[in-house]
């Protein structure tokens, strides 16, 4: 299976690609708004696999080359950029590539993170309304805290979250979770 980690090289992105080259055998895109950098922290990632002794080739495109290569499209980029970006990549998208979203509408406020959701009422509704209808959307890893999974080196003992309306779309997204070692879904939720 093909995972493209659109935003792969923010901490998110970069922690599940670390995660899944250590953990899998599934080429992993990285996709960015400038594919020089898509590039760069494809061998950066690279470079922090073999440290731990894994031989692992990871590739890197603009968003859009990346999204039409994935299987899986886990769209970590913060809620506020996710409009301009299905904008971009929907067209390109194969019709069954599964859409995963871990945005959760937070924002800073005076007195700490608070939710903040956008109008369709969560950040998975607005990627299912803004993502063409042949795509499944799943939403998954909300709850992970990208810098314990940028530390590859640490073990991992975390849970996440699993949701969908397409039980075809949740199963192979749970599949996926369970192969990072030290990450389980304590639910999975078809609506």
């Amino acid at each position: 299976m093909r995972i493209a980690l659109l935003g792969g090289t923010g901490a998110l992105g970069g922690g599940l690609a670390l995660r899944w080259g250590r953990d899998s055998d599934h080429d992993l895109v990285i996709g960015s708004r400038d594919p020089e950098r898509a590039r760069a922290a494809a061998a950066e990632y690279e470079s922090a696999l073999t440290e731990q002794g894994i031989d692992r080739s990871l590739t890197g495109f603009e968003n859009g080359m990346a999204a039409a290569r994935g299987d899986v499209v886990v769209l970590s980029v913060s809620p506020y950029h996710l409009s301009t970006l299905l904008e971009e990549i929907g067209p390109r998208l194969s019709a069954d590539a599964i859409v995963v979203t871990p945005a959760v509408g937070m924002e800073a406020g005076e007195n700490g993170m608070i939710y903040a959701p956008p109008p369709q009422g969560s950040v998975a509704a607005l990627v299912r309304e803004e993502t063409p209808d042949t795509n499944p959307v799943v939403g998954a890893f909300h709850t992970l805290p990208a810098d314990a999974l940028r530390s590859i080196e640490e073990p991992l003992d975390m849970h996440t979250l699993v949701f969908g309306d397409d039980d075809s779309a949740i199963t192979p997204v749970r599949s996926l979770t369970g192969e990072i070692t030290g990450l389980e879904t304590f639910l999975a939720v078809s609506l």
